[in-house]
């Protein structure tokens, strides 16, 4: 009898639910969880308003107004073209007068973003007849960082980025882009690859910082990024770095030593994450806005500085809402300065990189 009982209930549930058992529902809602539109459409723009930041709010709520002028034109064939493109206006203004000024926090948020491109999105982009390349010949191949050559515009390149991933899945096979050793050591051997070819290397920089855990430490973190800047810095083929999102601490100078160092206008670069600082000097992570204040480390500070060369533009209201245009800009960037870099010799670059790397916060001394 408890058996029939319980059996009835299971379809009396199941009919409540459209004809799905709870198991499957489950299921399902797992499923719709852990899935992540693409973000290399160029029409993101649903799926950052999924996702908008808290000062975001505003373009938001603009935005879903227009939408929905649009679905009822559509559907009843009402004429609101003139209340249409003033929200526009107005939506265009907000946005530029957002992103012109945010602070250091909401920048690092922007960096953040769920949406952002990450580097196989760029990779989809802009790198034709990419082949990845896998394994550092030692250890493993550590997801948390892609390498591969491909071609991108006119120039044969070595591409070496840091991947977070999209979906929980990914994020953790990727460990939230933070790398352990292998990683290092695997872009480090495809980079010294490239330089017996003389193909010149292009690397993403996106990571909070290197894996800090038991495991990483065991096999040598510290010990391969230290390896890491001091190769870079004498390899014979034009590097190109640029920080596409996140730059945090050792973990993105591993592969960040270069003849230029570029920023996409809202990522970040530092010492140590504003929740780091913050735990260190207030002991805690409520602090992080007044940290990130204070560690000057938005694109358009460590240009006035002298740390890095060049800021590339992002599209209005940032990458993750024109990836493509994002994607655009940081071609256009490349192909300009691999074609400098191109013309000067093997021994003059290493040279020319040294003397930059010991002009490093020169500018900032003199500025105080």
């Amino acid at each position: 009898m408890a058996t029939a009982r319980s059996k009835k209930s299971r379809q009396s549930t199941a009919k409540k639910s459209g004809g799905v058992t709870p198991a499957a529902s489950k299921a399902s809602r797992a499923a719709e969880k852990t899935e992540t539109p693409a973000t290399t459409s160029t029409d993101a723009a649903p799926r950052s308003a999924q996702l908008g930041l808290s000062f975001e709010q505003p373009m938001l709520q603009l935005e879903r107004q227009i939408q929905e002028l649009v679905v009822i034109q559509e559907q009843k064939g009402v004429d609101y073209n003139t209340e249409i493109m003033r929200l526009r206006d107005n939506l265009t203004a907000l946005m530029k007068k957002t992103y012109d000024h945010l602070s250091a926090w909401e920048t690092v948020q922007v960096a953040r973003h769920p949406a952002r491109p990450q580097t196989r999105d760029y990779i989809d982009l802009i790198v034709k007849e990419f082949e990845e390349l896998h394994g550092d010949r030692r250890y493993g191949d550590d997801k948390a960082i892609v390498t591969g050559t491909g071609r991108i515009s006119t120039h044969k390149v070595m591409l070496v980025g840091h991947q977070k991933g999209r979906n929980t899945k990914e994020k953790i096979a990727c460990n939230f882009g933070c790398a352990h050793p292998e990683g290092y050591r695997k872009a480090l051997l495809k980079m010294q690859l490239a330089a017996k070819f003389r193909l010149p290397i292009v690397a993403f920089i996106d990571t909070p910082g290197a894996y800090p855990g038991l495991g990483s430490e065991e096999r040598g973190v510290a010990e391969a990024i230290a390896l890491n800047l001091r190769e870079m810095a004498v390899l014979p083929t034009p590097i190109i770095c640029i920080v596409i999102g996140e730059g945090g601490s050792g973990g993105a100078l591993g592969i960040g030593v270069g003849d230029r160092l570029a920023m996409l206008q809202y990522a970040w670069y530092s010492v140590i994450s504003p929740e780091g600082c913050s735990g260190i000097l207030w002991k805690g992570s409520a602090n992080a806005a007044d940290a990130a204040e204070a560690l000057k480390l938005t694109s358009k500070e460590l240009k006035q500085t002298g740390i890095i060369d060049d800021v590339i533009r992002e599209p209005l209201g940032a990458a993750h809402r024109n990836p493509r245009a994002a994607a655009e800009a940081l071609e256009r960037y490349i192909d300009r300065a691999l074609r400098e870099l191109k013309t000067v010799s093997s021994e003059d670059l290493v040279d020319q990189r040294y003397l930059r790397l010991r002009k490093y916060g020169s500018e900032a001394m003199t500025g105080a």
